[in-house]
């Protein structure tokens, strides 16, 4: 349970910095609510663990003629897919403005998250 917290707030903590580094994703008003990005973080890991893996499965073709670059169309969708639910779903004004958007937005979450998690990682073995 502590894992999934932590990987909540590390999935928070990058939407977040996307927020304020990328023109184009963002929440409607000018701050943004800290229980909108934790619902949008969840429903982002939600979509990660669940969906992201049917996508590869299926365009394992093109990971593999694109050397992986084709991981970061994946990141963008997944971003967008993400925006949806969470407009579906009521979690605040989240929005991705255009495709290039999610691109950047899905390069700047991946490496902060990978970053957070680096330096967060929990070397307890209980």
């Amino acid at each position: 349970m502590k894992e999934l917290l932590l990987r909540l707030v590390i999935n928070a903590a990058a939407i977040y910095v996307t927020v304020l580094f990328v023109p184009g994703i963002g929440f409607g008003g000018e701050s943004v609510d800290v229980g909108a990005l934790l619902i949008v973080a969840l429903i982002f890991g939600v979509v990660n663990a669940v969906i992201k893996p049917i996508v590869a499965f299926f365009t394992c073709p093109f990971y593999i003629l694109t050397l992986g670059l084709f991981t970061f169309i994946v990141n963008a969708l997944m971003l967008m897919l993400t925006e949806r639910i969470a407009g579906f779903v009521g979690a605040g004004d989240f929005r991705v403005e255009s495709f290039m958007s999610a691109l950047i937005g899905g390069i700047v979450i991946s490496i902060v998250s990978t970053l957070l998690s680096v330096f967060v990682s929990d070397d307890d073995d209980d």
